[in-house]
């Protein structure tokens, strides 16, 4: 009897540490300040929305000391601070969630309603756990009637999750809804945690997106962990999904006596200078420099900056210096066809000024370029 009391409190003692220990890790502590966009100049390129959350119990399980639902709640709450209201309609709809939640599988937790940051937080917080099994199937299922009878033909559809343990036919039920709402809807996916299974499944969802009314080309793959590496990359995010930039207004002319009026543009030159992490300039790309060169001779009082950039594959230090060794590749090729070095300035951005999404191959290759600014 002895024995089996001191087993016992063994037993009980494990389990209240490890009950700690499990609490502990669930919640990451993350400092996110997030990009401001300026409503002025942009527009919203969707007219709904819809964020589909995975809270089943696969999300329960650590990534790296934090719980894969902890990431995922992380990737919405910056979404929300970071996306400006601009009149879209929006939602979540959760999947899979303990029975705290709601005691159906699938269930429509905030709108459809026009967007507001507080309302979507309040709701949100509403997901307290994870838990039951993971039907996006039924989820995207009752998709269509989320987006049923509201108007605008522009629509989003954003699923967060890790893609595990799927049962029915997920991706029979995204054409479904493909289907029905045609080139006006597409599907974003982002991946939480480091399943091959989960990168397959949502991979195939992201490419049953069509076209976003005048926008594009819409529907892309990426994870959590490139979303919630920096609010810039965030940022990227967002544009990428919610927002059309504006056309910048036409300059106004200003006549500038006795001296040359030079039209303010800027030449960029993509990575087909460089090879990857390389600053040694392609042969194949000369022309583009011979090019250059002949428009700095035909107007001696310009002068231009070379700007170099990268992709954020790496340390930021080492991105830094690669892009700087870059920007004095091409001062240096310039001033061997005769430009005067006083004329030109070489700096290095790293990764810090991407231009395109650094989550997808092509948004990558856009941000390794060489900017080249006259002045």
């Amino acid at each position: 009897m002895r024995l089996l009391t001191r087993s016992l409190l063994t037993l009980f003692a494990f389990l209240f540490l490890f009950g700690c220990a499990a609490k502990q890790m669930s919640t990451p502590v993350v400092a996110f300040e997030p990009v401001q966009f300026d409503k002025a100049a942009y527009s919203s390129k969707v007219d709904n929305f819809l964020i589909i959350f995975d809270s089943s119990s696969s999300m329960a399980y650590p990534k790296e000391g934090v719980t894969k639902f902890s990431q995922a709640k992380a990737v919405v709450n910056q979404i929300n601070v970071t996306l400006p209201e601009m009149g879209q309609t929006g939602g979540i709809r959760s999947f899979g969630h303990s029975s705290k939640v709601s005691k159906s599988s699938t269930e429509l937790i905030y709108g459809m309603e026009k967007y507001s940051t507080a309302n979507l937080d309040k709701s949100f917080q509403k997901i307290v756990e994870p838990g039951g099994t993971s039907p996006l199937y039924k989820a995207l299922s009752d998709a269509k009637e989320d987006f049923k009878g509201l108007s605008g033909e522009r629509n989003a559809v954003v699923i967060i999750s890790d893609g595990e343990e799927m049962p029915g036919n997920v991706l029979a039920s995204a054409k479904a809804l493909k289907e029905i709402y045609g080139p006006s809807i597409c599907f974003h996916t982002v991946l939480v945690g480091d399943s091959p299974e989960g990168e397959a499944l949502l991979k195939e969802i992201s490419k049953i997106g069509g076209c976003l009314g005048a926008s594009g080309d819409c529907g892309f793959y990426t994870t959590a962990d490139l979303l919630l590496k920096s609010p810039e990359d965030m940022a990227c995010f967002v544009e990428s999904v919610f927002l059309d930039k504006k056309p910048a207004p036409a300059p106004v002319p200003v006549v500038v006596p006795k001296k040359e009026i030079v039209k303010e543009e800027v030449w960029v030159l993509g990575d087909v200078l460089f090879g990857s992490g390389s600053s040694v300039i392609k042969p194949g790309a000369y022309y583009l420099l011979d090019d250059i060169a002949a428009r700095l001779e035909k107007k001696p009082g310009m002068s231009i900056d070379i700007q170099g950039h990268t992709d954020n594959i790496g340390s930021a230090e080492s991105n830094k210096e690669l892009s700087l060794r870059r920007a004095q590749a091409v001062k240096n090729y310039l001033i061997g066809k005769g430009i005067m070095p006083n004329r030109m300035t070489a700096e290095g951005f790293g990764f810090s000024k991407p231009v395109a999404l650094n989550g997808t191959d092509a948004g990558r290759a856009l941000n390794r370029r060489v900017e080249i600014r006259p002045f």
